[in-house]
């Protein structure tokens, strides 16, 4: 991904506490906590860039002494995240999750001051290794193999101005761009790395694609109109095949990733024989069943997805790209109103059975 980190291992340790005054029964601070924050516009990288030893300590707990018989906490550490991280501890448990700006989660407490119990000795504060693990937070996230034009498309779409070039892999690192809509509303669109057959078995960026998908609103999907090709040793694949090869990429991966609500995009309308190659595939996602005796048994998924709407686009001469803008926030707007009336619904419910 070059520059661009989504995650990284740092050490945390809770600060050791006070001693304490056993002459006067005296009891020592605590030691100072480690808490990670979430806090937009910082990266991981940074952190790293920042913190190259990647180490955060807390303050050790105050002495007790005949002027303060009570030791003052020790200094906590708070250490700024990004939204959007999962936060797992070195043996894989899952500690929690920060996704608003100001979330806060403590990974290392600091250890109690010497007191009665302790003998008036300090005690240790935790200590672990920990995982940061980022997921991007979009609206929309781009699902498409190599040179289907999802970058083309999402410079097209919003303010984005991503590597573009004529050869697959041109996306090494994930893109985020926003479409601005004239009442002002506001939608990030994710372009991450193109998936390759296999991606679900950590082939290619594998996994490190698809989780940035779990955290998506909406998909769109972007395929070629006239089919894909990797290179010259893989095979040819037409545009009905690789739609269901990225259904089924995506189901093999987290299943429920293909109930995500999702829409279409058939890119390079400019080229010849567009027009013909998009009836041919309009026929054959209106009636899936009667075409997948053509397909290979192993590529077919489990369940096709619905999608909301499918547009012929080019990402070329811009045909279709605000029919498109206006389908991504038709789809968004529709999916916030049925979360708000699931919401109210459920208030409702919470309601009735406190009554």
């Amino acid at each position: 991904y070059g520059n661009f980190i989504d995650d990284l291992r740092i050490y945390v340790k809770g600060g050791t506490g006070g001693m304490g005054h056993p002459r006067l029964g005296g009891e020592g601070g605590r030691g100072g906590d480690v808490w990670l924050v979430a806090k937009e516009k910082t990266t991981l990288k940074r952190i790293k860039d920042r913190f190259p030893q990647k180490r955060f300590v807390a303050g050790a707990g105050v002495n007790s002494s005949v002027r303060a018989l009570k030791g003052e906490k020790g200094t906590d550490c708070e250490v700024d995240v990004p939204l959007g991280i999962s936060v797992t501890s070195c043996d894989g448990k899952q500690i929690g999750e920060l996704n608003k700006a100001g979330d806060r989660i403590l990974v290392a407490r600091g250890g109690i001051g010497g007191c009665l119990v302790t003998n008036f000795l300090p005690l240790k504060g935790q200590i672990q290794t920990i995982h940061l693990d980022l997921k991007l937070l979009a609206d929309v996230g781009l699902v498409g193999f190599p040179n289907a034009g999802k970058s083309s498309l999402l410079s097209k779409i919003s303010h984005a101005k991503p590597q573009i070039a004529d050869y697959p892999f041109t996306t090494v690192k994930p893109e985020l761009g926003k479409i601005m809509y004239p009442d002002y509303k506001q939608v990030s669109v994710a372009d991450l790395p193109g998936l390759i057959e296999g991606a679900h078995a950590n082939k290619g960026m594998g996994h490190k694609f698809l989780k940035h998908v779990e955290r998506t609103k909406q998909l769109l999907f972007v395929v070629d109109v006239s089919g894909f090709r990797l290179s010259s040793k893989t095979r040819f694949r037409t545009a009905f095949e690789t739609i269901l090869l990225l259904i089924q990429e995506l189901e093999l991966y987290k299943e429920q990733l293909r109930r995500k609500p999702a829409l279409l995009a058939i890119n390079k309308m400019d080229l010849p024989n567009a027009q013909d190659s998009l009836k041919e595939l309009m026929k054959q996602l209106q009636n899936p069943q009667d075409s997948l005796h053509l397909v290979e048994k192993e590529l077919i998924p489990t369940c096709t997805v619905n999608f909301k709407d499918i547009i012929p686009v080019s990402a070329h001469t811009g045909e279709g790209i605000e029919e498109l803008k206006t389908c991504i926030r038709k789809s968004l707007d529709e999916e916030a109103e049925k979360e708000n009336e699931e919401y109210q619904k459920e208030k409702l419910r919470i309601l009735q059975t406190s009554e």
